[in-house]
């Protein structure tokens, strides 16, 4: 990742003169790998010399993340610091028992000597009018264990860097988009450099090549996730259907084996968030890792087959079934805690999470009067996504060959279906309940989450009109996204995390679901809202998550204060949306990629160059003629690409 900032000096009154405003500018630009480099360049603009001191603060604090975001730091070790002038090196470490933290600031590439004092780097400069200065201070980080190096290369030079190479391998390897709306031009692109941003290398080699798994976010989450990685592995199908094999590999690697309250951790679970800070190491925070999450076991099902779906690689079912065998106990045993066919959730442990679908927020389940709902809560697209695993998991035993446990999940997925919409539907209404209550009674608050059973395809074709035309009602639909939850319940706020706010990731997971059931103009509208929506962010880049104001002439989208940004799949959300309204879906087994494209009016063209399908890479032209959508291969095997229908809630789609 690499960040710059520049900026001209105020008035500044020194010893020998006074340095007008504007004379003297100084860049600052970052290189984040491992640890960060950091390269300071001053440029005198005047008509005069100029001399005057420099001085970077370095004060290091070593707050726990947790605190930080809380609010309230509590210091509990020894921090030291030591200058070594010969090296021009500072050295500042933490120590608290056996957890050790170590930041060591090495400064080069300078003209003038630095000395530090007073928690001080000083410079003193001279600049002749035009002269340049310029000197890096590369931050080295340790645990105690390992000394994570900054990049060595400053950023006017680290083109050719090994990090630079990777990531500009990785970039080409992503599809690319040519159209003439912009807007959507800017959002996928600024979403392709968010995504770079965000790769955390595993460690793993899976098939001879690195893999990454997707941070969370920038700046809260930057670690790893279990639901996160999985629905950012999903939207990456299209673009980058290898992202996948990085995120189920590490998530293998942390699937719980034994039952532990604290941790909210059960036998096949898969985690929901790992810390390596001091609270976690002294077990002050369950998150070593923590499990309390009811989707992430769930859509690890449903990622390993579209991985499979991408690739037409047997080996990876065969590698990752033994994870699998453990998640779909996990769900019959765990996710199911009474017995009823329904997954329902609630926190055993002491410091664990009220919600735990991905509206997490503690008082993101409510009542229709506001009040929040009593638990174990059965969240209706908990459901819909356990449906979706059982029908996807029943491909893959066909394909390995064991037809008696397809037909038995099959039949599970089908008295799955019929109870699901015999208690959650609601006849006056037209709508589904947001979940059931510890007393199994329907919630029937209207919130965004019944989109995600359109998704799903758990949803009778018969209803699904109504279901759709709910959430595009002015309550939901505030004309930059649908809300999380319905401005007419008392506990809307559309400056909440999750009560009325929009979340990118959120629309397009419902905006596919509208294509499955057939409704493209609604699916399209979604997209134009939040396509319209990135424009009003900085490069287009996608925060988290922003205000569920009602659109208005005179108003634009507000990011959440204290979003992520860049975030996982908000950046993600520009390909889900893409898919969605190109109809794409990988047959990779078969050797086929299948599309239906519906393109809206205010996207009428788009060139998709490098769009993976199976072993190769197409090129493709999508335009609107008239009111229909038309295609051809331009380079590649033509013969892989076939016209599917995309509305396909009256079959089973594999």
């Amino acid at each position: 990742m690499r960040l710059a900032r520049s900026s001209s000096t105020p008035e500044l009154v020194t010893e020998g003169a006074v340095i007008p405003t504007g004379s003297v500018s100084l860049a600052l630009s970052r290189s984040i790998g491992g640890g960060v480099h950091e390269d300071l360049d001053v440029v005198n603009h005047g008509a005069t010399a100029v001399s005057f001191i420099l001085e970077i603060a370095i004060r290091s604090d070593f707050a726990d993340l947790f605190e930080v975001k809380s609010g309230s730091i509590v210091r509990r070790g020894r921090i030291s610091t030591s200058w070594s002038g010969k090296h021009a090196r500072l050295t500042t470490e933490y120590q608290r028992s056996d957890f050790h933290r170590k930041i060591v600031a090495n400064v080069r590439e300078f003209d003038s000597k630095p000395v530090y004092g007073n928690g001080r780097l000083s410079f003193a400069l001279e600049l002749q009018p035009g002269g340049m200065w310029h000197t890096c201070v590369l931050y080295d980080l340790g645990d105690g264990i390992e000394l994570s190096k900054a990049p060595s290369a400053c950023i006017a030079d680290s083109g050719d860097s090994e990090s630079s190479q990777r990531l500009n391998q990785w970039r080409s390897g992503l599809p690319d988009l040519v159209t003439s709306n912009g807007e959507f031009y800017h959002f996928y692109r600024q979403s392709v450099e968010d995504m770079a941003a965000l790769r955390l290398p595993t460690g793993e080699s899976v098939d001879d090549g690195l893999t990454f798994v997707p941070a969370a976010g920038v700046p809260w989450f930057v670690a790893l996730f279990g639901r996160d990685s999985l629905i950012v592995s999903l939207q990456n199908a299209m673009v980058d259907p290898h992202f996948a094999r990085g995120t189920l590999e590490v998530l293998a690697k942390h699937q719980a084996s034994e039952r532990d309250d604290y941790r909210d951790a059960e036998p096949g679970k898969i985690m929901h968030e790992l810390r390596r800070g001091e609270l976690a190491h002294f077990k002050s925070i369950p998150h070593t890792p923590y499990y309390g999450t009811a989707d992430a076991t769930i859509l690890y099902l449903i990622v390993l087959h579209s991985a499979w779906r991408a690739s037409g690689d047997v080996r990876l079912l065969k590698r990752y079934m033994p994870v699998a065998e453990k998640c779909l106990t996990w769900i019959d045993r765990y996710g199911d805690r009474d017995g009823d066919g329904f997954q329902e959730y609630e926190t055993r442990s002491s410091a664990g999470y009220e919600n735990q679908g991905w509206k997490d927020a503690g008082e993101a389940v409510v009542y229709p009067d506001g009040s929040l709902v009593k638990g174990p809560k059965a969240l209706c697209e908990l459901q819909g996504y356990v449906y979706d695993a059982w029908l996807r998991m029943a491909h893959v035993f066909d394909a390995l060959g064991d037809a008696e446990r397809a037909t038995e999940l099959r039949d599970k997925a089908y008295v799955l279906f019929q109870r699901f919409n015999e208690v959650f539907w609601d006849e006056p209404s037209g709508y589904y309940a947001f979940s059931l209550d510890g007393e199994k009674k329907p919630v029937l608050s209207v919130a965004s989450n019944p989109g995600h059973c359109l998704w799903s395809g758990i949803v009778p074709p018969e209803r699904a009109a109504r279901v759709v035309k709910r959430l595009l009602e002015p309550d939901m639909w505030s004309g930059w996204g649908i809300r999380t939850l319905s401005s007419a319940n008392p506990s809307f706020n559309p400056h909440s995390y999750q009560n009325g706010s929009v979340w990118p990731h959120d629309n397009a997971i419902i905006a596919e679901g509208f294509r499955r059931y057939g409704f493209a103009a609604e699916a399209s509208r979604v997209a134009r809202d939040i396509s319209r929506s990135s424009g009003y962010f900085v490069s287009h880049q996608m925060p988290e998550l922003y205000s569920g104001l009602q659109r208005e002439p005179t108003n634009f989208p507000v990011q959440y204060i204290g979003a992520n940004v860049p975030q996982g799949w908000a950046a993600g959300s520009s390909f889900s949306l893409l898919q969605s309204m190109l109809g794409f879906q990988h047959d990779a087994p078969a050797g086929k990629v299948y599309i239906d494209p519906i393109l809206p009016d205010w996207l009428p063209d788009i060139i998709v160059t490098g769009l993976p399908a199976g072993d190769q890479r197409l090129d493709v032209r999508f335009w609107r003629d008239g009111e229909a959508t038309k295609w051809e291969v331009i380079r590649g095997n033509a013969d892989t690409m076939v016209q599917r229908s995309f509305a396909m809630a009256n079959e089973r789609w594999f």
